[in-house]
């Protein structure tokens, strides 16, 4: 027994002194603290050429130029969003990012239950009190959140100016709030430059399912299409794929969402309406490394940069100067508080 006691006792000497030999040639570690952070994404996932692929950017670039170290997760269904989110915050990530509205509810658990870590939510549901005022997020909580009617105000005005039909189409991913306010602000667009024109809106489902069905996408956007409608605006994630194939096949014009989505249909895409989900999640990463991270509610519209629209050499022969002239003018209306842009249908 003495023995195999011994023998156990080498062992364990050995294992331990090996942990500290670095290989020959091994990487050395970044210079400085490094930053660790989690990034779960939304319903999609990567490659949805949109809104996960943004945060992607934007923790890739921290990468770069942080010394950030990032572990990404692709859930599945339901508790897998939860489970994704309690083992990085387990394994004490400096920040735990959950990117899309639906882990609103279970980043708000575990930042109460893990209040040394810094926790952002990009598309954040905020609370409303009885009162009628938000109820502010944990401490360590950072809600990112985007004025997406404001940018799609101008994308309605845009089908209009540039699109050569008083017909308008729309179509949404889940049939939630958070994709009313694209609704929303695409409509007013619509009537503030032609009260007359008609906008039909649809929506592919009411479950997370409807962000992920490029069949129902296209289905339809070929509806709306033969139905006399030129321009159709997508909010809707990778069923947007869908709707990028119908304008392909009818020779019609689309417009993208979350990122610039024009090579989904070269020569089709009218433009894209873009959030800066890249630079949202490069910045919480950034203020988690500076040390001056904050909890609390951020909104990004047109002031900030946090939304707007793409007009490059991919597009601009699809918009005259003069429209391009009238939508500039309308933003500038916007961020001054001529016009006023409603968030609910």
């Amino acid at each position: 027994m003495r023995k195999l006691l011994i023998l156990v006792g080498i062992l364990l000497f050995i294992h331990v002194t090996l942990l500290f030999v670095r290989p020959p040639g091994a990487a050395e570690e970044p210079e400085g603290e490094a930053v660790d952070v989690g990034i779960v994404f939304d319903v999609g996932g990567r490659g949805d050429k949109s809104f996960n692929d943004g945060a992607y950017l934007g923790a890739d670039r921290a990468v770069e130029t942080l010394d950030a170290r990032v572990r990404f997760i692709e859930p599945g269904e339901g508790s897998d969003r939860e489970a994704g989110l309690r083992l990085l915050a387990a394994e004490g990530m400096d920040l735990v990012a959950g990117i899309g509205f639906i882990f609103t509810d279970d980043l708000r658990e575990l930042a109460t239950e893990y209040p040394s870590i810094a926790f952002a939510g990009v598309d954040y549901a905020v609370q409303v009190g009885d009162d009628g005022k938000i109820i502010p997020p944990p401490a360590n909580l950072a809600a990112l959140k985007f004025r997406e009617e404001e940018g799609s105000f101008l994308a309605g005005a845009l089908a209009v100016l540039a699109g050569g039909s008083k017909r308008l189409g729309f179509v949404g991913g889940m049939d939630i709030p958070l994709i009313h306010k694209f609704e929303a602000g695409y409509r007013a667009g619509v009537k503030h430059v032609c009260p007359d024109c008609t906008v039909i809106a649809q929506y592919a489902g009411v479950t997370p399912e409807a962000f992920r069905n490029p069949g129902k996408g296209k289905e339809l956007a070929l509806s709306q299409y033969q139905s006399g409608v030129n321009v159709i605006f997508h909010a809707s994630g990778s069923t947007g794929l869908g709707v990028f194939e119908a304008a392909r096949q009818l020779g019609k014009l689309v417009i993208g969402v979350d990122a610039d989505q024009q090579s989904e249909a070269p020569g089709h895409v009218l433009t894209s309406m873009v959030k800066g989900v890249d630079a949202v999640t490069y910045d919480a990463i950034k203020r988690v490394k500076e040390g001056t991270f904050k909890g609390g509610v951020y909104s990004y519209g047109l002031a900030e940069g946090g939304v707007g629209y793409i007009y490059d050499e991919h597009n601009k022969r699809l918009i005259p100067d003069a429209v391009r002239a009238r939508v500039e003018q309308l933003k500038l209306d916007i961020i001054a508080g001529r016009i006023t842009v409603p968030s609910t249908r």
